[in-house]
């Protein structure tokens, strides 16, 4: 599992293609702790946004800031690259 500081860092170092990730909250602490599946993003930095598509199917475009406020409590899963380039930044970076 990762945080979404460390999240946003491998987006930005391979920007332009798409990953999709399992948001987890964590509840608890202890034996009572629990971990909780929120849902799956496909996330793609390009520059300072993050496109984040949600489990809704709903997308936006958040600044790095924004992308830490609004997951800066979740945990995630391994990122999978879905295939889906955004431009040609990875292949000539």
């Amino acid at each position: 599992m990762q945080s979404a500081p460390d999240l946003l860092h491998f987006l930005t170092v391979r920007g332009g293609q798409e990953y999709r990730v399992t948001a987890l909250l964590r509840a608890g602490r202890g034996k009572k702790a629990t971990v909780r599946e929120l849902g799956s993003y496909c996330l793609t930095a390009r520059g300072a946004q993050v496109q984040a598509t949600g489990p809704s199917g709903q997308t936006r475009t958040l600044s790095h800031e924004g992308f830490l406020d609004v997951f800066g409590s979740y945990t995630f899963g391994p990122a999978q690259p879905t295939g889906v380039l955004t431009d040609l930044g990875p292949l000539f970076g």
